[in-house]
Order: C-alpha cells, then sequence, then structure tokens
C-alpha cells in the first residue's frame, strides 16, 4: 500500500524585490528539496507576489512513519535555508 504526504508550506520571503528575484531563490530551493529528499515541489499560490509563496510538497512511500520523516525533514530544511522564512505549514494523507 502506498502513503502518500502532502504538505503546503506558507513562505515570506523579506529579501525578495522582485518575482524575477523570488522565482530565482523558489527555484534553487525546490531544486535542493528534490534532490535531497527525493520530493515533489511546487508553487502552488501567490505566484504574483514579490514576498510570499507556497509550496506543495508531496511524498509517496510504502511506510507512513518514513513518508512523516521525510515531509519532516524536508519541512526542517526549508526553514534552516535562512532566504524565506516559514510561516506555516500543513501536512495532510492524500
Amino acid at each position: 500500500m502506498s502513503i502518500v504526504l502532502v504538505s503546503e508550506v506558507q513562505l515570506f520571503l523579506p529579501d525578495s524585490q522582485s518575482l524575477k528575484h523570488k522565482r530565482a531563490v523558489l527555484s534553487s530551493l525546490k531544486e535542493r528539496l528534490h534532490n535531497r529528499f527525493n520530493v515533489s515541489v511546487a508553487e502552488v499560490d501567490h505566484n504574483d507576489l514579490w514576498q510570499r509563496s507556497t509550496l506543495a510538497v508531496a511524498v509517496v512511500s510504502n511506510a507512513g512513519a518514513h513518508a512523516d520523516q521525510v515531509i519532516d525533514s524536508a519541512v526542517r530544511f526549508i526553514e534552516a535555508d535562512g532566504r524565506a522564512q516559514l510561516i506555516d505549514y500543513q501536512v495532510e494523507e492524500r
């Protein structure tokens, strides 16, 4: 049985002064998340705002505990990155 967890992560990018800068930061962050945790990542809200973003981070696993650990590690990685401030996040099973 497969487990799919999705986390919506609300971010504030205080140093972003343009959409181009925001996209550069998010592109780097999404690539690093994918490479490190083997998750799918996409910007799903606040696409036209310079300093806000919502990322969806998804993981598929055959073990719920593993999926939880991957999502938790990915969220902690985002928090530690420093280029974006974590406002809030939610995790749900789909």
